[in-house]
């Protein structure tokens, strides 16, 4: 005789609830390494709102957050870049400009645009940092040409929003080349009395930099951003010194002298407003 008996069969497993979370809900800071709810920067202009670090931004976001109701025409966008050297490293060159067009949505580092700022008809130059980390080639610099004539043309001002590790090694000379050819055609725009307000942003740096970034009539930059011409570790193995605190940002400029002020993010619209005002009346 048996001592039990199964009345009833064993209830089937419970399907458990899972508990991951999506990914891209939450971002952290860089500046503070706080884990904050990806939408509450976004709210605040892709800003920490715990320590102030500013986030980078598309091109396309910059056009958004300047440009009066989104209402901006872009140009010269069908060009793009050859191949004069046959460069290759792990892949060649016209196949990672491939990749990086698909990836990014975008023909080159630099995206150009005509529209108005607070009411001034202005036309602004946006680098892309997601594309080759924002380095300037041939595109670059004919696409930024590009735009300063028809600023002579139109009789407009122009600004220049910079984020960009310099110089495109994969073009060699030629992109070089591109630092004389745009800081040649800014001086035309200069003798034509016509203002140019350079941005810049983290990071600005290498042939950019000793370029058109610092040639504004107002070199204005966000906080915090690095700005420099070769990076600070590269600097400290050159001359085997310590570098003083926070050298190389945006802060440490304007103390001596190499950029005009700093603007938050959310103050910048109505400051680049306020200058054009001064600027082109």
């Amino acid at each position: 005789m048996a001592w039990f008996k199964k009345e009833k069969k064993p209830k089937e497993p419970v399907e458990q609830r899972s508990n991951t979370i999506p990914e891209g809900l939450w971002i952290k800071c860089e500046d503070c390494k706080e884990i904050i709810y990806r939408k509450v920067v976004e709210q605040n202009l892709n800003v920490c709102p715990r320590c102030g670090y500013h986030f980078r931004l598309t091109a396309t976001e910059r056009f958004d957050m300047l440009f009066d109701g989104n209402s901006y025409k872009m140009f010269a966008g069908d060009v793009r870049s050859g191949d004069p050297l046959k460069f290759r490293d792990t892949k060649r060159y016209k196949d990672r400009l491939k990749v990086y067009e698909t990836r990014v949505g975008t023909g080159d580092a630099v995206l150009c645009a005509e529209g108005k700022l607070e009411g001034h008809p202005v036309i602004i130059c946006a680098m892309e940092y997601a594309f080759m980390g924002g380095s300037m080639g041939s595109v670059v610099g004919e696409k930024i040409t590009l735009a300063i004539e028809r600023c002579l043309d139109k009789k407009l001002p122009l600004i220049v929003v910079s984020c960009s590790g310099g110089a495109r090694m994969q073009e060699g000379i030629l992109s070089l080349m591109q630092m004389a050819k745009i800081s040649a055609a800014l001086e035309r725009l200069a003798s034509a009395r016509l203002p140019y307000i350079s941005v810049l942003t983290d990071p600005t740096t290498g042939g950019v930099t000793a370029s058109y970034a610092m040639l504004g009539d107002l070199n204005v930059a966000e906080p915090k951003a690095l700005i420099g011409f070769a990076g600070p570790r590269v600097i400290e193995q050159t001359i085997r010194q310590t570098l003083p605190e926070g050298f190389q940002r945006s802060e440490f400029l304007v103390d001596h002298g190499m950029v005009d002020l700093i603007v938050q993010r959310a103050e910048m619209k109505p400051v680049l407003g306020r200058f054009l005002r001064y600027f082109h009346n």
